[in-house]
């Protein structure tokens, strides 16, 4: 049911920031609350930020609260993170999926399986 596109990635510096997209294709994302995760190479995928439904909660891991904001306008169907203060930490491979912020955390569908090819962030100098 959730055909979702992520884009944006690329290689920046340390410092540097990144915009990635989180595209809807052939649904409505009004009704879906989105969040951010990501899997660098040897380590098992975190969450990093989620967004409800209607924008109006958000919830961020400690490591990247104060340098990432996520966002979303439903008019385009689109969730974003924006990434400012890169660190070589941030280095992973980003996906998005269904997250809802509750409380300070962010809560996934166990048995969501459909992860797409993520986007893939670099930071090194």
């Amino acid at each position: 049911q959730l055909q979702l596109v992520e884009s944006g990635g690329g290689l920046v510096q340390p410092g540097g920031s990144l915009r990635l997209s989180c595209a809807a294709s052939g649904f409505s994302l009004d009704y879906y609350a989105i969040g951010w995760f990501r899997q660098a190479p040897g380590k098992e995928r975190e969450g990093v930020s989620c967004i409800s439904s209607s924008g109006d909660r958000t919830n961020y891991a400690d490591s990247v609260k104060g340098r990432f904001t996520i966002s979303r306008d439903n008019a385009k169907n689109t969730v974003y993170l924006q990434m400012n203060s890169l660190k070589p930490e941030d280095t992973a491979v980003y996906y998005c999926g269904p997250a809802a912020p509750v409380q300070t955390t962010c809560m996934t569908i166990p048995s969501f399986g459909s992860w797409g090819q993520g986007t893939q962030v670099t930071v090194s100098s």
